[in-house]
């Protein structure tokens, strides 16, 4: 009885491993840890890129995101199709984004993704207060909330035009010198 094994191309891997910032070894690891998440669903044989995806539901429980207030978000954010469901593809893209490797500038782009609750492009007051939410849970009062949402936007909004494009929340990140601590996932 020979143990199973993980099956890609070398093609495939080098593919992931140019698009990615992990090592092969990484990668396969990976694909464990997406395995393990439905292991009757999720082949070992990837050879012929199976067109799997795994719910949100499944990808929220692991230890990583488990805990995380914006684990729906994070999931949204990395599935082609938008509502969570990730393909192993979608899959190590949000592993590699959150890793420690990835440069600042590519984070700073996917929480602003992940921020933009609405989906519009922009921060509004709402995604502000929204995000404040998720970081508070239900320590602050709804009208507690929209003052910090408001106050935020007042400083941030270089522009005043009531809503934070990617330049007014990349600024306003480059003065929160603990952004890049916390914004990751170790594999």
């Amino acid at each position: 009885m020979g143990s199973k094994q993980t099956t890609f191309r070398d093609e495939q891997l080098d593919e992931y491993q140019d698009c990615t910032f992990f090592t092969s070894k990484e990668i396969l690891r990976l694909h464990g840890r997406f395995r393990d998440l439905a292991p009757n669903v999720v082949p070992m044989d990837y050879t012929n890129n199976p067109d799997i995806t795994l719910p949100s539901t499944l990808i929220t429980t692991m230890p990583e995101l488990k805990e995380n207030p914006f684990r729906q978000r994070i999931v949204e954010t990395f599935s082609e199709d938008g509502k969570g469901n990730l393909s192993f593809n979608d899959f190590v893209d949000m592993f590699s984004v959150l890793s420690e490797m990835a440069p600042i500038e590519l984070k700073i782009i996917y929480a602003f993704k992940i921020y933009d609750f609405n989906r519009d492009g922009f921060l509004c007051e709402m995604d502000v207060e929204k995000t404040v939410h998720s970081l508070t849970g239900e320590e602050l009062r709804p009208e507690e909330r929209k003052l910090i949402s408001h106050r935020v936007m007042e400083e941030a909004d270089v522009d005043g035009d009531g809503k934070l494009a990617f330049t007014d929340f990349e600024n306003m990140i480059s003065k929160a010198p603990d952004f890049i601590s916390t914004f990751h996932i170790r594999i």
